[in-house]
């Protein structure tokens, strides 16, 4: 499949990037539960449409590993550890991001105005094009939460919602995944 356009995801130029949704942190941020569903729906269908899962975790022997929730979706996959808080700042997912071969970024995760939004900002300065998924992204208070977005979509970073997002990967009800992936989305 071709590429639209830079504004428009394809699953062959696109890697999903997962940041930091661990321990008492992810129970905490604004509307916690919807943002968790949302992550997993995304991971799955990712997963499901063979779009490289990159997952970090900030500090996970302090903030404790990734919820519960997620590690079925993310079964298979290896976290990789981090004390940057963005993820670019990482030797291994900097590596990683840049062996996939791929230029166009879905992003997720916690805080919004603090790892997402650093990791937004590097990839955006390395001209990788950033589809932000805000429906499975966010912070302790949904102010924070908006400042982020707000500073993202300046720098560039598209923004998207799950839904969105994986319509756009499809293109067609004819993608070999359609019914695979509407059923995640019920």
């Amino acid at each position: 499949m071709k590429i639209l356009s830079i504004d428009h995801p394809a699953p062959e130029h696109s890697v999903l990037v997962v940041v930091d949704v661990q321990g008492r942190l992810a129970r905490i941020v604004h509307e916690s539960d919807a943002m968790i569903r949302a992550q997993s729906v995304l991971i799955k269908a990712c997963r499901l449409m063979n779009i490289p899962v990159i997952w970090a975790e900030q500090l996970p022997d302090k903030l404790g590993a990734t919820v519960e929730e997620l590690q079925e979706p993310l079964s298979g996959l290896s976290p990789c550890a981090k004390t940057s808080f963005g993820c670019m700042g990482d030797d291994t997912i900097r590596g990683r991001i840049e062996a996939s071969g791929r230029k166009q970024i879905l992003l997720c995760g916690i805080e919004t105005h603090v790892c997402v939004w650093q990791t937004a900002a590097a990839l955006r300065r390395d001209d990788y094009s950033v589809h932000l998924i805000a429906d499975a992204t966010s912070s302790r208070s949904a102010f924070n939460r908006d400042i982020g977005f707000r500073r993202m979509e300046r720098a560039g970073v598209h923004l998207s919602n799950v839904e969105m997002v994986l319509f756009e990967l499809m293109v067609d009800a004819k993608h070999e995944k359609f019914r695979d992936v509407t059923k995640l989305l019920k």
